[in-house]
């Protein structure tokens, strides 16, 4: 049986991979995919995770291997610094994740009222579902502005502007149909 061609390796390996053989893809893979993934288990803790940002990894390095140039450096240097931004961002989205659920948590309840109208309005607030429950919680119960809900919960201005108008433009929608339903 042959094995196939020998591997390529060093200098031959980056002008391959940087000229978009898929050969150099599955050589670099073989090479350092192992410390790729070393690197974000420890880091990330998870092998699930791990797998992910290997993955991530070796598929930037692909899809950017223009920007690679084998006459200025290492390849599997470079590509273990795309594997530390890969990282990075993993552990920011867990980060963002986790702020989130925490300002998900920390809001305030609607103060308990006798009144019908009250009771509901907290149901209507609720169905709306997150994120659009915790800006709407947080903007009417809370008192907290844009900016503020925007650093709270890791999201554009923008975003939570919208949210808050689409949630305000449904809250009324569903409270003119309960109008005329009665």
């Amino acid at each position: 049986m042959s094995a196939g061609p020998p591997p390529v390796t060093g200098a031959a390996l980056a002008h391959a991979f940087a000229a978009g053989d898929h050969g150099a893809l599955e050589e670099l893979y073989r090479d350092v995919s192992a410390l790729v993934y070393t690197m974000a288990v420890r880091q990330l803790g998870s092998a699930a995770d791990a797998e992910d940002v290997t993955q991530q990894t070796f598929v930037s390095a692909w899809n950017g291997r223009e920007g690679f140039d084998p006459d200025r450096g290492d390849l599997r240097g470079w590509t273990v610094g795309i594997a530390k931004r890969r990282i990075a961002d993993a552990l920011a989205a867990r980060a963002r994740e986790t702020r989130r659920a925490e300002a998900a948590q920390e809001r305030v309840e609607p103060v308990a009222s006798d009144s019908a109208d009250a009771v509901l309005l907290a149901y209507e607030v609720e169905a709306l579902g997150d994120p659009r429950k915790t800006i709407v919680a947080l903007a009417y119960y809370e008192g907290a502005t844009h900016e503020q809900i925007a650093v709270k919960l890791d999201m554009p201005l923008g975003t939570v502007k919208s949210h808050l108008r689409r949630s305000l433009q449904e809250l009324r929608h569903r409270w003119e149909v309960a109008d005329v339903a009665s």
